[in-house]
């Protein structure tokens, strides 16, 4: 295999760090390899630790390296929306007065003038996003590079991250024997892979249910909207197992994943399984609804929280409802509970290919994906960002079958196309809290309140 076509997508989580290895060869886009292993350093999606996140990174690497038979130089890396900021970012530069063809010389001096110019002292640029190039200041266009102009302009959106949290990904990446190619906003990525592009255009929620955190993006115009991250995830609900039943925490993982229920409903008093009590010879029987009970309670917690600060940027009403996915979203149930709390429609997202049916794998899915989509604009973008040689040792920009955004796109077409589906858009003014909801709300409280107060 030609190890200079390998794509290789790293998601660094709080629980598990996750890469997807694609081969590009021939203008082709085929995975031929996943894997994942525990994470240690992190927490809430940061490193605490570098030397052993670089551990967990090296041994994620090594190990799908093994699986494909390659040798892995450079990766892509996501980077979480909790760790984004958005900012509007232009810049307008002369290109001459009599007028000349702009290049990518051009180009990448006014996507230089508009990334130096929003990005705040402790951020540090990831990506920057093109809405639109002007000729002269009136003829809009998507790529500009042999036009004849005196003056170009640009309009965009800048993506930047906290410098130290970059510098500790680095480091940590180097130190397990890797380089960064650049960086990628993971909500984006996921959006690549989980939204069809009518999703995309007139509005979907991804909420990616980690195990250190839980974030809701909404994705409209294919643009980030808006965001909002719940600090709390799949490793929160392991501990209320962990705490409430006495056993240890990987005991409690474990039985979340065999016998857990998001939704109590779904569960019955009869079936139940042992568990291994700390301080006790004997396992003692536990039953399901009364672990779904545990599950649910942390879960309604998370999801009412983030509800709420939908509710209030009426995400809601978009049409394209909830995508959802992420490990924790494995738990049996969670989509129809998601459906009901939110009263959207929802369904869950995750990777078809071999190796990878999982919803954990969206993200290292989608960052490959997105890489590989990369527009010819972008890989200036990226050569203003990270450098010239940031594409050394992987497939060159010009045998990309470009493919990302193309230009302005046939909204009628869209909305016929989408129309044709089955969905059940919120109407407007819609509210969220049924009597359900409010019941789950006191449940969960009261539990909480016997357990934990």
């Amino acid at each position: 295999m030609d190890d200079s076509t390998l794509l290789v997508g790293l998601d660094i989580g709080t629980t598990n760090v996750k890469a997807v290895v694609a081969d590009t060869q021939a203008h082709g886009f085929h995975v031929i390899g996943a894997d994942q292993e525990a994470t240690r350093g992190m927490r809430h999606g940061k490193i605490v630790d570098i030397d052993q996140t670089a551990a967990s990174i090296a041994k994620t690497l090594k190990n799908v390296s093994e699986k494909t038979n390659s040798k892995i130089y450079r990766v892509v890396t996501g980077i979480p929306i909790n760790m984004l900021q958005l900012r509007r970012a232009d810049a307008s530069i002369k290109i001459g007065d009599q007028g000349k063809e702009v290049d990518d010389g051009d180009v990448k001096e006014v996507l230089g003038a508009a990334i130096h110019q929003a990005t705040e002292s402790g951020r540090e640029p990831i990506t920057y996003l093109p809405s639109k190039f002007l000729i002269d200041g009136k003829t809009d266009v998507d790529d500009p590079r042999k036009m004849i102009a005196h003056q170009l302009d640009v309009d965009g959106i800048l993506l930047t991250a906290p410098v130290a949290d970059l510098h500790n990904i680095k480091k940590a990446i180097e130190r397990a024997g890797y380089q960064n190619n650049f960086f990628i906003p993971t909500p984006l990525a996921i959006a690549s892979v989980a939204l069809d592009e009518e999703e995309r255009t007139f509005g979907s929620i991804i909420v990616d249910m980690g195990g250190g955190s839980t974030t809701a993006t909404v994705i409209h115009e294919n643009k980030i909207k808006y965001a909002k991250v719940d600090f709390e995830g799949g490793a929160d609900v392991t501990h209320d197992i962990s705490v409430v039943l006495n056993t240890s925490s990987k005991t409690a993982e474990q039985i979340k994943l065999d016998f857990g229920y998001a939704d109590p409903d779904l569960t019955s008093k009869d079936d139940k399984f042992p568990v291994n009590i700390v301080g006790q010879t004997k396992p003692q029987l536990v039953d399901e609804q009364y672990l779904s009970q545990i599950i649910n309670a942390r879960l309604t917690q998370i999801l009412s929280r983030l509800g709420k600060s939908l509710e209030k940027h009426e995400a809601f009403q978009l049409p394209g409802g909830v995508v959802i996915t992420g490990g924790a979203s494995s738990l049996q149930g969670t989509q129809d509970y998601l459906r009901e709390m939110y009263d959207v429609k929802a369904r869950t997202f995750q990777p078809d290919q071999m190796g990878m049916r999982q919803p954990a794998f969206a993200a290292a899915y989608g960052i490959v994906t997105y890489a590989y989509q990369l527009a010819d604009i972008d890989y200036l973008v990226n050569g203003v960002l990270y450098g010239d040689n940031v594409f050394s040792d992987s497939r060159a920009a010009e045998n990309h079958e470009f493919s990302k955004r193309h230009g302005v796109v046939n909204e009628m077409r869209l909305k016929e196309a989408y129309n044709k589906k089955e969905s059940n858009p919120v109407p407007v003014g819609h509210k969220t809290g049924s009597k359900r909801k409010e019941n789950d709300k006191k449940g969960f409280k009261q539990f909480f309140k016997k357990f934990f107060d």
